[in-house]
């Protein structure tokens, strides 16, 4: 198992599906699409239409209002590369800011941030909330003016960064 960006529980976790909570999605929706979504059957909607295995969610087209919890791996920076590119929709991985995938594709493309205060619990796959936190913390990441309107006004604890308007490299 790769563990680039951090991952939801151990490595001796049984499972690798970690479903974001509920109340945020709703928090943050409504969505079009979750490309990354998780098998069903799922214990709650995250978009109007999923994405999941073994359709490749990453070669599939996209529209609409996108929300994405990309596998974490070294493959999440190409998820998040092309939710920039589409430029509608909300990303939810670990605030590793300081890594190369961080700067490429979120520093340089985001239109805005909202880093999590405390950490999350994310949910089995039946829905049962994991018993431990996330084990790092977490950051919204806002691709479009709709979506960094959404992580502004949005009544989810944290700390809001807009990146419009910053130089980017």
């Amino acid at each position: 198992m790769s563990r680039a960006m951090g991952s939801h529980q151990s490595a001796r976790a049984e499972t690798t599906t970690w479903l974001t909570p509920p109340d945020l999605v709703e928090k943050l929706g409504p969505f079009d699409l979750d490309p990354c979504a998780a098998p069903s059957p799922r214990p709650w909607p995250t978009a109007a239409r999923h994405i999941e295995l073994p359709e490749d969610g990453l070669a599939a087209d996209w529209d609409g209002h996108v929300w994405l919890n990309p596998p974490y791996s070294f493959a999440a920076w190409k998820w998040l590369e092309k939710l920039a590119s589409h430029g509608d929709g909300i990303a939810l991985i670990f605030a590793r800011t300081e890594t190369a995938g961080f700067v490429r594709e979120v520093w340089g493309k985001a239109d805005g941030l909202l880093f999590l205060h405390g950490r999350l619990h994310f949910h089995y796959a039946d829905g049962d909330r994991a018993l431990a936190n996330s084990g790092a913390p977490s950051v919204l990441v806002a691709y479009g003016a709709r979506a960094a309107e959404k992580l502004m006004t949005a009544d989810v604890e944290g700390t809001y960064v807009p990146l419009q308007g910053v130089h980017r490299d």
